[in-house]
């Protein structure tokens, strides 16, 4: 089915309509959101020609554990915030397609904690990181705007946790719920002159939905905040993850679905009786450890700002993969366990300089970032003798190198009703792979790429409750380091991988319709040429190849309303047409992508009592169907609709404050595939959600 712009060319029209009827009065909170990810200074949303959200932190902790933020971010349109049920694997989050790919862990979309990347330099991310518990707000950014991030910014996910306020607090919070899940978390801060302080720290296990899922993830936080002068401020953060011997229960084969959506793959070549599953024979399991610390000064110099973050860490990981043909493994096989220890460091540097031009103002933001990774990184082979799921001989020794250098530039220029906002980013992207394991050939080498990406954006302010936006960029995605590590389903690197270059276009509209009504509109299209695409997976080995060009032409829409009595609604939909634009070896032209979905939609209606003692939601959540295959041969994860419930009660007692709460995930208990494994050679692409679910927690919160 083609893409119809016609219905979306009767939105673009209808909406400035109807907020032109609107009344003037309208509530200034819902012009006022202020966001920085945008243009790296505080900015109202509102009047930004870009499209970004703000998941703020009662819908972060509506009725939830914060145990994974793809419940919070189920409420943005363009993403897709999958929840594998694979705590080994992490979420797999995209963004108006960027991402979809990723086998494990965040591909294709930039993400941050306070400043501090959860991406390194060569794209990699790792969503488990942000500390939910203390996040004030989740900031998505989407579009050409995200493009001045540089590699893999198909889209920015940033975290802001909050900052120390007030007299000293202590907080307790404890949930629990199906298959297993437990959490405790425990927190304290405040602020005495200027200094501010804030100290969390979590322990979360659960037995998992899916046989061979168990998991248990500790998690630390800590924030300091020194006021240097009346303009200026010092933040130190440092947080901490550590998740011993996580299972992988891997992907199943549709028919294993259909049979039981819990059970793991059945190893044909097991020769017990009965057969054991995959994971199960050869104990697939990771094990991470990962810690890092950032600082960052802000100081203003009148109308001028200086910006400065640096930050260092360490994520060593240890896992256990599964190879069914680990005896007949060719020399050039670096085996089934991953060893690796690294050190990553980095700093972002900017200032900006607000200043008067032609009648209007300008703001120039002139920056410098850079960072590297270094990686210890081993290999050994899942087997000894004859039994399988312990470290083997050596096959892989080396260290790998991943550095980005780039300078940027940003402009706004606003002039009464205008807005027009220009960048230009030069990003460097070096890796070097040093090879000490050399008697299978020496794999060391190096491979080097350099993109210039620039933007350029318009807002036109219509009415004060009325704003429309064009804007248009250029992108760019190195492979990532885990992207380079095969060539085909042999071993060896693959230096030939080529960067996916983007042309960004979007159009859209924010508009007050009536004083209680929000709506954002965006219209977007992307082409892509040598988009990287999954050439062979199997057993948790992925290797990659620059495919032809891709089109993916959407329009995302969110709507917030105040419906009064206490009531509220939102709804976020996107629909998405994502499709090679040429044919290539195997894939025909206008085949969709692999991955992702052609509609989402999230929708709440939420009750609060008029002092806040008791409110209440039902949550819709739904799908389209998603191919795990280039070639679209493959049965399609089916689309689903699910609705959720929950409830919380809050109390105040002096200085203590109390909350409960009860959720009900999937009420209706239909059985779904949450995300695919794309391109799985053995067609083990589907990991299964859970059915009905429920989780029950409360929390304790003191202030001195």
């Amino acid at each position: 089915m083609r893409f119809r712009l016609n219905a979306v060319a009767a939105l673009f029209v209808a909406t400035p309509l109807a907020a032109a009827a609107a009344a003037p009065d309208a509530p200034e909170a819902q012009l006022n959101v202020v966001v920085v990810s945008a243009t790296r200074a505080e900015h109202t949303s509102f009047d930004l020609p870009a499209a970004i959200d703000v998941v703020d932190a009662d819908r972060i902790g509506a009725a939830q554990p914060r145990v994974n933020a793809s419940e919070a971010l189920a409420a943005v349109p363009g993403l897709t915030v999958q929840n594998r049920q694979n705590y080994a694997q992490d979420l797999q989050i995209s963004s108006r397609g960027f991402g979809a790919r990723s086998a494990f862990g965040v591909r294709g979309v930039r993400l941050a904690a306070d400043g501090v990347p959860a991406t390194m330099p060569d794209g990699q991310g790792q969503a488990a990181t942000f500390d939910l518990d203390m996040a004030e707000r989740i900031e998505v950014l989407r579009g050409p705007l995200s493009t001045l991030y540089g590699n893999h910014a198909g889209g920015v996910i940033q975290l802001f946790t909050r900052d120390p306020q007030g007299a000293p607090f202590v907080e307790t919070n404890v949930a629990g719920g199906s298959d297993g899940m437990r959490k405790t978390d425990v927190n304290a801060g405040g602020k005495q002159g200027s200094f501010g302080w804030l100290l969390d720290g979590s322990r979360f296990e659960t037995d998992g939905y899916r046989a061979h899922s168990a998991a248990t993830r500790d998690q630390a936080y800590a924030k300091l905040t020194f006021d240097t002068s009346s303009t200026g401020k010092l933040t130190v953060t440092a947080g901490g993850l550590r998740q011993d011997d996580t299972q992988d229960p891997l992907g199943v084969t549709w028919t294993t679905f259909q049979r039981d959506p819990r059970a793991g793959e059945i190893d044909a070549t097991d020769t017990q009786t009965p057969k054991r599953t995959l994971a199960d024979r050869y104990d697939t399991h990771k094990s991470i450890h990962h810690q890092q610390i950032g600082l960052a000064w802000d100081e203003k110099f009148g109308t001028d700002r200086l910006h400065l973050t640096v930050y260092g860490g360490n994520r060593r990981v240890i896992q256990y993969q599964a190879f069914s043909k680990a005896f007949q493994a060719p020399a050039s096989h670096s085996g089934g366990v991953v060893d690796f220890d690294r050190d990553f460091y980095g700093f972002d540097a900017n200032w900006l300089m607000v200043r008067p031009l032609a009648d209007g103002t300008l703001r120039t933001t002139v920056g410098l970032e850079a960072g590297k990774s270094n990686d210890a990184r081993k290999g050994y082979e899942n087997y000894v003798g004859t039994t399988f799921g312990v470290k083997g001989r050596l096959r892989r020794d080396e260290d790998d190198d991943v550095r980005d250098v780039a300078p940027y530039l940003q402009l706004e220029w606003e002039r009464g009703a205008w807005v027009f906002t220009g960048g230009l980013r030069h990003s460097r992207v070096s890796f070097d792979v040093a090879d000490h394991y050399l008697s299978n050939g020496n794999d060391g080498g190096s491979v080097d790429y350099r993109h210039t990406t620039p933007l350029l954006g318009a807002l036109y302010k219509v009415t004060p409750i009325l704003n429309v936006y064009v804007s248009a960029a250029r992108g760019f995605e190195t492979p990532t380091l885990n992207e380079v590590f095969y060539a085909g389903t042999g071993g060896g690197f693959n230096y030939h991988l080529g960067a996916a270059t983007s042309t960004q276009l979007e159009t859209g509209a924010k508009a007050l319709i009536g004083p209680d009504v929000r709506v954002n509109a965006a219209l977007f299209q992307v082409r892509t040429h040598d988009e990287l695409v999954v050439d062979s997976a199997s057993g948790g080995r992925t290797s990659y190849r620059n495919a032809s060009a891709t089109l993916r032409q959407g329009l995302e829409l969110s709507l917030d309303a105040d419906l009064h009595a206490g009531f509220s609604a939102r709804v976020a939909a996107t629909l998405l047409r994502a499709i090679y634009d040429e044919a290539f070896t195997g894939v025909a032209q206008g085949n969709r992508l692999p991955g992702v979905p052609r509609t989402n939609l999230f929708g709440e209606l939420a009750w609060k009592a008029s002092d806040g003692w008791l409110q209440a939601a039902l949550e819709t959540v739904a799908s389209g169907n998603v191919y795990p295959d280039d070639a679209n041969a493959a049965m399609p994860a089916p689309g689903y609709a699910i609705v959720n419930a929950r409830v919380q009660a809050n109390q105040a007692l002096g200085g203590w404050r109390l909350r409960e709460y009860a959720r009900v995930n999937n009420v209706f208990d239909r059985t779904y595939v949450g995300s695919v494994i794309v391109g799985d050679s053995n067609k083990r692409y589907y990991e299964p959600a859970p059915g009905r679910n429920w989780v029950l927690g409360a929390s304790v919160h003191y202030q001195f």
